[in-house]
């Protein structure tokens, strides 16, 4: 029998536990029979937007990443699409109204073909130190493809953050490859 699947806070803070608490109150956390972006099948998922584009819980997510930050020295935060569309731009605005700016850019799963015909969009250079954002990590395959198109392009990931860990080998993957992952919150199984 599978075990209890349980929300929790991984950074315990006023901004995490308040997180929590709005994916509950949003029904973020659903049960029932999911197929994950994986192809993997869970009697539970996490639905990121529903917390990332409520005003609330969008500012706390952004506040929370922000104050991981900015001790480190990043150039930019970048996203995967498209979970952490909102994420980077939350940071951004949050970076702005701090006094900090740290601009943002997103990472496409491929180049476009019109338009800059660009893999990356909006604010990163070649050698500029930049965290990594996504909404929930599973088994981490996403953040890790946009991490070497980051990479390829120059840049240095010093951080990668999530709003959920699903504690299901992505976070183990990404801290295997030598990153320094961090999550708001996870899930846990009793």
């Amino acid at each position: 029998m599978e075990k209890e699947a349980s929300l929790e806070v991984a950074i315990n803070n006023e901004n995490t536990r308040r997180l929590r608490e709005i994916a509950t109150e949003v029904g973020a956390f659903l049960r029932g029979e999911f197929t994950l972006t994986s192809g993997k099948k869970s009697n539970y998922y996490f639905d990121g937007k529903k917390v990332n584009l409520s005003p609330e819980g969008i500012y706390r997510v952004g506040k929370a990443i922000f104050d991981q930050l900015v001790g480190l020295k990043v150039d930019a935060v970048g996203g995967v699409p498209v979970g952490a569309y909102p994420v980077v731009a939350a940071v951004a605005l949050v970076s702005h109204l701090e006094g900090k700016p740290i601009p943002a850019f997103i990472v496409r799963e491929e180049v476009k073909e019109h338009g800059t015909k660009s893999r990356i969009e909006g604010h990163f250079k070649a050698g500029y130190r930049v965290a990594m954002l996504d909404d929930v990590c599973t088994t981490g395959g996403s953040v890790l493809k946009a991490i070497k198109a980051v990479e390829a392009a120059g840049g240095k990931v010093v951080k990668v953050m999530v709003l959920v860990d699903r504690l299901e080998g992505g976070s183990d993957l990404l801290k295997a490859e030598g990153y320094d992952f961090q999550a708001l919150l996870k899930i846990t199984h009793e």
